[in-house]
């Protein structure tokens, strides 16, 4: 018993203070488009029944204003109008687990261990900056893929840019209010056909059902899909009501269009014209960047990568302005470019990715409702969800055909 106590005792100390500060590091190194959103923890508030990012927002002016003649009646005041925009937090983790056995390398045979706790910290550290990231470009229902059709342990999706072998997934029906298949394991996918395989019973999906991380629907934060759109509520706040609360959207009805220069200015100046000045940085695909590039060999244009502020790499696009970077990004959907404009949005989370130690170790034997196991587990946890003041200041161009 002494000798597992031990055991246990160093390698939690390993855990905390060689492994979690690099997973920060990596987190905030690899994470394109979380590198460039700036944390925050302010205006994160504690309340019955979760934790909560709160934040006023101005929609209307002060009209109390105007000209008169000598000795009219002056303007009535009036005040500004404010909207208290007030969003949970989305709450992320990931675990990883060690064997009784392989915990006992720590004791006889510490290169082995180390070489065993590298390999399942660094392959976690992946999944997190992978998953992190291609939320920033969602919504917070968390659909990685839409169904097409269906067929034996299989269904055919329209993209399988999200999906991997390995993943446990779900589907819903398009409004989550009845469930197709729970926690089945991805075998296979054929990226050309978009065919998807599962492991466990088969179930039935249909047209426009849709793919999530295994009892991840309608938990994940709130990314670009949702922030920048013409429609729909965002915390609590509705542009139904609140005309300002809304972004620009250029789109062509679903129909590929070519990228022009004519489309990006425009969308910058639409920006503008509605009170959000000018973008800070445009995020799109691999392709929608690749269409970019031929656009300014076509012209002539000098297109060589420029290095921006933070390190980033990327094409610019020249306004009156200034420059903006275009970055381009795996986890961007196909066929999007969106204008950002990054004062006016941030991450707001309490720390970074830590691990669970609130009943003082890091490690907690795996007991479920198989059995107990020789066996232990590990939970790194983020509270976190991205907020933005304006969200005005920000534009998609959509429905641009990609280039090969």
């Amino acid at each position: 018993m002494a000798g597992a106590s031990t055991t246990l005792t160093i390698v939690d100390a390993v855990l905390k203070e060689v492994y979690e500060q690099r997973i920060q590091d990596q987190l905030q190194s690899e994470a394109i488009a979380l590198k460039r959103i700036e944390k925050t923890s302010e205006g994160i508030t504690h309340d019955v029944g979760g934790k909560y990012v709160a934040f006023p927002i101005r929609t209307r002016r002060n009209h109390g204003i105007g000209a008169r003649n000598e000795n009219e009646a002056l303007p009535d005041p009036r005040s500004q109008k404010y909207a208290a925009a007030r969003v949970n937090l989305a709450y992320l983790y990931g675990a990883l687990s060690l064997t009784g056995q392989s915990m006992e390398l720590a004791d006889n045979n510490s290169q082995a261990f180390t070489s065993v706790l590298d390999a399942e910290v660094e392959g976690l550290k992946e999944t997190l900056v992978k998953d992190t990231n291609r939320q920033m470009y969602g919504t917070s229902d968390g659909i990685l893929a839409t169904v097409t059709a269906d067929g034996a342990n299989t269904f055919t999706v329209s993209s399988t840019q999200y999906l991997e072998v390995g993943m446990v997934i779900d589907v819903w029906d398009p409004t989550f209010a009845t469930e197709k298949l729970d926690s089945r394991d991805i075998t296979a996918i054929n990226t050309s056909t978009g065919v998807v395989t599962y492991s466990g019973a088969d179930g039935t999906t249909a047209n426009l059902d849709v793919v999530t991380r295994a009892n991840s629907q309608q938990r994940e934060k709130i990314g670009f899909k949702q922030i920048v759109a013409s429609t729909g509520a965002l915390y609590n706040i509705n542009p139904a009501t609140e005309p300002v609360w809304a972004s620009t959207v250029n789109a062509a009805g679903g129909v590929n269009r070519s990228l022009a220069e004519g489309l990006m200015i425009k969308m910058v100046d639409d920006i503008r014209t509605a009170g959000g000045g000018v973008p800070t940085v445009a995020f799109c695909s691999l392709g929608v960047r690749r269409a970019y590039f031929q656009l300014l060999s076509q012209q002539r244009r000098y297109n060589d990568t420029v290095e921006f502020a933070g390190g980033f790499k990327g094409l610019k696009f020249e306004t009156d302005a200034g420059d903006i970077p275009i970055i381009s990004d795996y986890d961007c959907q196909p066929n999007r470019m969106y204008f950002i404009n990054e004062k006016k949005i941030k991450l707001y989370e309490e720390g970074d990715w830590r691990f669970m130690d609130r009943d003082g170790s890091r490690w907690q034997r795996v007991i479920q409702s198989t059995g107990n196991y020789d066996a232990y587990m590990a939970m790194l946890y983020k509270y976190c969800q991205v907020g933005t003041h304006q969200r005005n200041s920000h534009g998609l161009l959509s429905d641009l055909l990609e280039a090969s």
